[in-house]
């Protein structure tokens, strides 16, 4: 089993420029997780030992202590659903309705994502916003507070 112990940020200066030695591929929920057990694509054990707090997002590499095996995490493909409209002020609107819940909500120019809720659903319907069920990455955002690395 390869044990990792440090993150690597996506937006470091410091990003590894070497193939990756093994892929994991995590929902949103799992790479909030900093002490549990994985298998990567490849089928190799992987444990985490990471900090806690420390939030992972889709291209952040993940190293040994001896920083002989590199790993990339990438955002695993998840039911969510997807919210767009015909007017930024509704999208907005929208933003507002599902914060005030405190919903993992991930928030793009062009559109929201969160989990599949039907209540929620129901609600953004009823303000006359688009809603898309699909599989798709999803990378909520960390929050005001929220420990990225």
């Amino acid at each position: 089993m390869i044990v990792l112990t440090e993150v690597i940020n996506h937006h470091s200066p410091n990003l590894i420029d070497r193939q990756p030695d093994y892929t994991l591929a995590l929902t949103a929920e799992e790479r909030t997780r900093s002490r549990l057990r994985y298998e990567s694509i490849e089928g190799e054990l992987l444990q985490l030992q990471l900090s806690r707090g420390t939030v992972l997002h889709h291209g952040d590499f993940l190293i040994t202590e001896l920083k002989d095996k590199y790993v990339r995490v990438t955002a695993k493909p998840e039911p969510i659903i997807t919210v767009t409209a015909h007017r930024d002020i509704d999208l907005i609107r929208a933003a507002y309705h599902l914060g005030n819940r405190h919903v993992p909500l991930e928030v793009k120019p062009n559109y929201l994502r969160f989990s599949p809720d039907s209540v929620l659903e129901d609600m953004l319907h009823h303000l006359g916003l688009e809603i898309i069920a699909e599989i798709a990455p999803f990378q909520p955002e960390s929050g005001a507070y929220g420990h990225s690395h």
